[in-house]
């Protein structure tokens, strides 16, 4: 029968050597989408990436040449991952519009900060100490001092007294900051005298034109290596930031719930990111659901270890926070938003690289069990997480290193600067996120397992090896 086939082919596919039907048994055609009782456009958009792009001739081998669309999960597939995601989408929607504070009046920055203005150091030169106003400059022209005073000529570029020059005298010494001409630096004014120097703060300098220089930088490294997709997921990024400010921020300081507003918002920012940038697909599918039981864990970790180890998520600037909102928030429930949504980056990346890694797998193998695509994933999982977990303690070293060296010349021992409230939180946000992270594996390993060995024997093949190969 397989020399008959063969007889019927062009030359081009006759085989050299047995054929596949003598070494693996007889071949099962990809079903094409015009097949009755097969895998038609009328269905929803989830595929399984990986699936074949179309079928080939009858009796022939239509495997990497097709062009067409990825094979759709078969139904079954699409009716479980839909039920499962439509009722934490319509949650998240529906959460944003009852937590969102439509109509209501942010509590406002009185008090808090003055008005920031725009300007230009045109001189800077050594001077005494003296009280602000009092300025008595070094006329010799000498240089700033180390330890002392400089006066600041500064020239204001926005405001009412925009164009005038003041003189303010400022500390040097380490840690202050260091000022040249042609810097550009911010001000605070206060009062109602805006051409006197009493008026005025300096609060730091203008950053706006070199980071947007590196944010360029950034997005060109990512739109050379992801192309297409590296665009997708900066517009993820991008809407990530809208969701965060426009969402997060305002109910929060409007007095809603910050453990509500933060599931609501991680789980928006979830939808959008990973739709946006890995498609509607049965694989990112399976991805947020391991996402969602994993930030399910967290949470709950989060809250027992919280209220066990007594800590109140109060900082220097949360202690600012509630000064200026008048106590209506609350801290412990701010520390566990902060928990959840700085875990979600981490998570995403854990669940799609599972996820994406069985797919693979059953890309280059379609005759793998789910057994054994779950072991052989696992295996890559074990890899990521010791170095997820690795990034996730060191990002907080890295970033505590003050708070960790104060504690280490403090004379107190170890387990009162672990036990301490500012360490304890940390402690508490790193180990529940790493947590997550491991059961992530596992989680997100078993479901894609499950639903990418759901279809047929022919799924799962190397039909998109061309095409991604073109795309390359």
């Amino acid at each position: 029968m397989a020399r008959h086939q063969s007889g019927n082919q062009p030359e081009r596919a006759r085989p050299s050597r047995a054929s596949p039907e003598e070494e693996t048994g007889p071949i099962q055609r990809v079903p094409r989408l015009s097949d009755p009782g097969g895998i038609g456009p009328a269905h929803t958009g989830l595929r399984q990436d990986g699936d074949a792009h179309g079928a080939g001739d009858p009796g022939g081998h239509g495997h990497a040449h097709a062009h067409g669309p990825a094979t759709p999960a078969p139904p079954r597939v699409r009716t479980l991952l839909t039920a499962l995601l439509v009722p934490f989408a319509l949650a998240a929607i529906i959460g944003m519009a009852l937590l969102y504070p439509f109509g209501d009046e942010l509590p406002g920055n009185e008090g808090l900060t003055g008005t920031p203005v725009d300007a230009d150091v045109v001189a800077v030169a050594a001077s005494s100490c003296t009280p602000q106003g009092d300025v008595e400059v070094d006329t010799g022209g000498g240089e700033p001092t180390e330890h002392g005073c400089v006066a600041v000529d500064i020239e204001l570029a926005e405001g009412p007294a925009a164009g005038s020059t003041i003189t303010k005298t400022e500390p040097v010494g380490p840690g202050r900051p260091q000022f040249a001409p042609g810097d550009a630096i911010v001000l605070e004014y206060h009062g109602a005298a805006p051409e006197q120097a009493g008026s005025y703060q300096v609060v730091d300098f203008q950053r706006g034109t070199p980071l947007f220089v590196l944010a360029c930088a950034f997005a060109l490294a990512v739109l050379l290596l992801g192309r297409w997709q590296g665009a997708r997921a900066l517009l993820g990024l991008g809407l990530s930031f809208v969701v965060i400010a426009l969402f997060i921020l305002p109910a929060i300081l409007a007095g809603q719930d910050p453990v509500l507003v933060g599931i609501v918002g991680a789980g928006v920012i979830m939808f959008l990111t990973l739709y946006l940038s890995h498609g509607l697909s049965a694989r990112t599918s399976v991805a947020i659901l391991g996402t969602l039981v994993s930030l399910t864990l967290i949470g709950v970790i989060s809250a027992a270890f919280t209220e066990l180890n007594h800590l109140t998520g109060l900082d220097e600037s949360t202690s600012t926070l509630i000064g200026t909102l008048g106590g209506g928030i609350d801290t412990r429930g701010l520390l566990l938003a902060g928990i959840v949504i700085g875990a979600l980056g981490v998570l995403d990346d854990v669940t799609v690289t599972q996820s994406s890694a069985v797919w693979e797998l059953r890309h280059a193998n379609p005759a793998l069990s789910r057994r054994q695509l779950y072991a052989a994933g696992l295996r890559i999982g074990r890899d990521h997480v010791a170095a997820s977990v690795n990034t996730l303690v060191m990002a907080y070293a890295g970033a505590a290193l003050p708070v960790l060296l104060y504690s280490a010349i403090s004379g107190v021992g170890m387990g009162s600067i672990l036990g301490s409230q500012d360490i304890a939180q940390e402690i508490v946000r790193t180990l529940a996120g790493s947590i997550g992270i491991v059961a992530a594996v596992p989680v997100t390993t078993a479901l894609a397992a499950l639903i990418v060995t759901a279809g047929p024997a022919g799924t799962g093949t190397r039909a998109d090896a061309h095409t991604h190969e073109l795309r390359a």
